[in-house]
């Protein structure tokens, strides 16, 4: 802390700096009216690339949020993967807008050296639909209706999913992902760490664009202007997919998209099994370890 303080080290240079919750903010609203809630839903948030921030599970970044880190999971059950949390929107909930999952912050150090926190991801498909209809159904006088009442948790038939984040240095991070099967199943789980960089090149104003890359130990080499050649290295060898931080405008707008593997590339492939979708040059500014 000392260090930090008088300026020596910056160990607060990468820390838990990515939001929550992204989509339907007022920092991405570009809407005619001035809806935001109505502007970028939930559904749309996986194809869009943001400009001013970023959004995951347990995200994780350096103090410019240049580049990012985050959980995603899929659990063979859902219709795409779980890179970011679901809520109703303003609109939607009885009670305005609220985040309809379970994760619980469990332990930080003031200079993020250390840092635990816990998602439980469900092991059946998770309910978006009725989550919204319910809530909207429901009056201001009645309570919200919550992800843990509509059962699925039932018979703890859920993971447990630890990820835990220990500097060894201020530019030096080591993560630490555990799952436990609470359930007395066997159950599919895809684990996929997932590292890509805001997209600060598509808007007119700064076209550089940093890239990532696989090395032949199956690692992520990092490069940015900014902020130097970093590795991700890997304990167990594992697939690495990769596609870029662009914005599917095909999907969203029906119009001809500019990149060829867009930000939702990497859910198009786990989850539908297109190969057209992540690049097969091993190269991108977005990319996630498939562990299965």
């Amino acid at each position: 802390m000392l260090e930090e303080r008088n300026g020596a080290v910056k160990w607060k240079k990468w820390g838990p700096y990515v939001s929550d919750r992204q989509w339907g903010t007022v920092r991405e609203d570009y809407s005619a009216g001035g809806d935001a809630w109505a502007y970028t839903t939930h559904d749309a948030a996986r194809s869009r690339a943001w400009r001013w921030g970023e959004e995951g599970i347990a995200g994780w970044c350096d103090d410019r949020q240049l580049l990012c880190f985050g959980l995603a999971l899929w659990n063979k059950k859902d219709p795409i993967i779980k890179e970011r949390y679901f809520g109703v929107s303003g609109k939607e909930g009885n009670h305005g807008e609220d985040v309809k999952e379970l994760y619980y912050y469990l332990d930080g150090t003031p200079t993020h050296s250390y840092m635990k926190m816990l998602y439980k991801y469900p092991q059946a498909a998770y309910p978006y639909t009725w989550l919204v209809e319910e809530n909207k159904r429901r009056g201001k006088q009645e309570p919200e209706f919550e992800l843990a009442d509509t059962g699925i948790f039932n018979d703890n038939a859920y993971f447990d999913v630890f990820v835990e984040y220990a500097k060894a240095a201020a530019d030096d991070v080591l993560i630490k992902i555990t799952v436990h099967n609470r359930g007395e199943q066997e159950a599919a789980l895809h684990v996929l760490p997932t590292l890509w960089f805001r997209n600060t090149w598509a808007w007119g104003y700064n076209g550089y664009r940093p890239h990532m890359i696989s090395s032949n130990e199956g690692n992520i080499l990092i490069s940015h202007k900014d902020l130097g050649f970093y590795k991700l290295h890997l304990e167990r060898p594992a697939p690495v997919l990769f596609c870029d931080n662009e914005t599917n405008t095909q999907r969203l707008y029906n119009s001809p998209n500019k990149a060829a593997f867009c930000k939702d590339g990497i859910n198009e492939f786990v989850v539908h099994g297109n190969g057209q979708a992540v690049n097969p040059q091993a190269t991108g500014t977005k990319a996630a370890i498939n562990c299965l």
